[in-house]
């Protein structure tokens, strides 16, 4: 399934040119991800509620590929206020407590709509994830 790519209907995908996901080997690459539906924006003003509904619309790309929150590896998380860290943070433990992905967040100076708090991207693994190198800690 190498070069897969799935597209969510965001007008941004269209007129930038670009898919929600994109299958590279045994890698999945989800796209920043926003809390829209369609045209709209759900959790205006609530970084939480934002950051749950894009993180949602991200692994529902992964669910087309037949993968889950447990193949993810690595999460961003791009906020446009540091007021807003633990929310998002809370939202993001929610969702990944179990698997614990690597994860970044940075504070940047603004969206593509002025009315998003919260922007994430996500990477996925669907071959079995091994243990540790030989001599690494377990």
């Amino acid at each position: 399934m190498t070069g897969a790519r799935v597209q969510s209907g965001s007008p941004w995908e269209e007129a930038f040119g670009f898919a929600r996901a994109v299958v590279a080997g045994d890698h999945v690459h989800v796209a920043g991800t926003t809390p829209f539906k369609g045209t709209v924006l759900y959790g205006e003003g609530d970084p939480y509620e934002q950051a749950k509904v894009a993180f949602g619309n991200a692994l529902a790309a992964l669910e087309e590929l037949g993968l889950g929150v447990e193949s993810v590896v690595r999460t961003r998380m791009y906020l446009t206020h540091a007021r807003d860290i633990d929310e998002a943070g809370r939202a993001h433990k929610e969702l990944f407590d179990a698997v614990r992905p690597a994860a970044t967040l940075v504070i940047v100076t603004g969206l593509v709509d002025p009315r998003m708090l919260v922007e994430v991207e996500v990477d996925a693994y669907r071959g079995a994830l091994g243990g540790a190198p030989e001599g690494a800690p377990a």
